[in-house]
């Protein structure tokens, strides 16, 4: 079993006043229709985020502001994969459940991080399991 993620560059559409892209829409989230949460992150340059991945909550992720070196692991096989994200060339990816996730900051400024999670965070559930080394 490959590590279960899916990336998509976002087409941007620019224009003197600057640039627009949709990060996620309705058919592409499959099964996915209730509505869960979005949050924005961000990283201080060397600095890691995540080490975790969810039994049930599907995620998706873009960097949009800064440069971040993204790692997954299947939890169940070890199949790792790192791919880099940056603000430059806007990408999103899908992270499924079972999919360890951490970011780190590579660039020389704080990192933003714009993700959506198919689940709102529950502090007595929420199906977030930590790892300690990715």
């Amino acid at each position: 079993m490959a590590v279960d993620i899916e990336i998509r560059k976002l087409e941007v559409k620019k224009d003197e006043r600057g640039w627009l892209a949709e990060m996620l829409r309705r058919e592409e989230m499959g099964s996915h229709t209730r509505f869960g949460q979005f949050l924005i992150t961000t990283a201080n340059p060397g600095y890691v985020k995540g080490n975790h991945y969810h039994k049930r909550k599907t995620e998706w992720f873009c960097v949009i502001k800064g440069r971040a070196e993204v790692t997954f692991e299947n939890v169940k096989t070890r199949e790792k994969k790192t791919i880099i994200l940056d603000e430059k060339e806007p990408t999103i990816v899908k992270i499924n459940p079972f999919t360890n996730h951490s970011v780190k900051n590579i660039g020389k400024d704080e990192m933003y991080l714009l993700a959506y999670v198919d689940d709102v965070y529950e502090e007595k559930d929420s199906d977030t399991f930590r790892v300690e080394k990715v």
